[in-house]
């Protein structure tokens, strides 16, 4: 559509608009056309959303420091506490990603928010796969002359992490060195309309990253499914399966959304699923720990464990 208006009201002379300005009703005046982003002061969301990220940064923190205060209890060392506070801390760092999202997009914020959310979901994604690897490892380790007996220990679940992260942290370094995302202004799409929104970059990049993301989370649900009924008192695979659950849920109805959208729709659909995600997380896997901490102190206690066991 052409941005033009005319000179007089009968005038046969017109003029086009420059692209960032609109005709107004009369065709005889160019005025500014209205910029379009997630901002403080134009929408309530850009409020809400910092708040509640605040409010499970809180949250994250008080789990951490309940799982300190308890550091040598059975709860808390049954499945790998150095594989729990990466977890925490990835969580943490995904709820600083949801301000990277907030106010006027430039070329850095474009830049770190994608990648940053997508490493930090990586690590704690990761973290929850090492969790399930070992519940499968702790059970058969259990059986005479088992063959793995040798993989217990803190080796295997932090090269899982490590090695998992890595993949999604190169393909960071590759997306940033061959077309990193950038600020870009939709000036078509609406009439009297600027969008500023981020372009992604390099397309494959961005689905490299959410598909290895959906693998990873995948494959946590397919192997917590298949070891939530082992008998342990202090297995947490059935909560594993829930969170994952809910997780590829979120992020199933959350892709489609996101890629219909523009502007601030699209990043108001990934903030909450960033949160929706976040409080899958915390809930489904810290809620029942931190529950049994503090309100049922006698669950966790080393006899309790070995009375169960």
């Amino acid at each position: 559509m052409l941005n033009i208006f005319i000179f007089g009201k009968y005038s046969e002379n017109c003029n086009k608009c420059p692209d960032d300005q609109w005709p107004n009703e009369e065709k005889d005046e160019c005025i500014p056309k209205i910029i379009e982003f997630l901002s403080f002061e134009q929408d309530i969301m850009a409020i809400i959303f910092p708040s509640i990220s605040g409010l499970f940064l809180i949250i994250t923190v008080s789990v951490a420091g309940i799982f300190l205060s308890f550091l040598d209890s059975p709860i808390v060392k049954a499945n790998n506490r150095n594989i729990s506070f990466i977890l925490l801390l990835s969580l943490k760092l995904s709820l600083f990603c949801v301000f990277l999202f907030i106010g006027r997009p430039d070329d850095i914020t474009c830049m770190l928010r994608q990648i940053s959310t997508g490493v930090t979901f990586t690590v704690a994604v990761s973290s929850i796969l090492a969790k399930t690897i070992m519940v499968s490892i702790a059970f058969k380790a259990t059986r005479p002359g088992s063959f793995w007996r040798k993989w217990m220990g803190v080796t295997l679940p932090n090269s899982v992490v490590l090695i998992c992260s890595l993949v999604q942290v190169l393909n960071g370094i590759i997306w940033l060195s061959v077309s990193p995302p950038f600020q870009e202004q939709d000036i078509d799409s609406y009439p009297g309309k600027i969008i500023i929104q981020c372009n992604e970059g390099s397309v494959v990049a961005f689905y490299f990253m959410l598909g290895y993301l959906g693998f990873l989370a995948a494959l946590s649900f397919v192997l917590a499914f298949m070891v939530r009924t082992l008998p342990d008192i202090y297995n947490e695979a059935k909560y594993i399966t829930f969170s994952m659950l809910l997780f590829c849920s979120v992020w199933i109805c959350a892709i489609p959304a996101y890629l219909s959208s523009k502007g601030k729709n699209m990043v108001t659909v990934e903030i909450f699923a960033i949160l929706a995600s976040e409080i899958g997380i915390l809930s489904c896997i810290f809620a029942p720990k931190c529950y049994n901490i503090i309100l049922r102190p006698e669950v966790n206690s080393r006899m309790q464990f070995l009375e169960k066991s």
